[in-house]
């Protein structure tokens, strides 16, 4: 497997990593799939490793820090 390290991948093949992780984006009724792609945004232009980006989520998950509120079918 080749490595996905932002020195080792361009800008092109980490959007085509990102978009091949979270799969179809748009079919989700609660826009959360949108919202997971943008979370890495940070690692498409090469500021962040993947394993950074992810190790702050489970941070903030696990603190439980405020996030959106889930209600119904959607996030408020």
């Amino acid at each position: 497997m080749k490595s996905i390290l932002i020195k080792d991948t361009t800008k092109e093949e980490r959007e085509k990593i990102v978009a091949e992780s979270i799969g179809y984006i748009d079919g989700s009724c609660d826009g959360c799939m949108a919202g997971l792609a943008e979370m890495y945004q940070d690692y498409i232009d090469g500021k962040r490793e993947i394993k950074d980006i992810n190790m702050s989520f489970k941070a903030t998950y696990e603190s439980g820090d405020d996030g959106p509120s889930k209600n119904g079918c959607s996030y408020s």
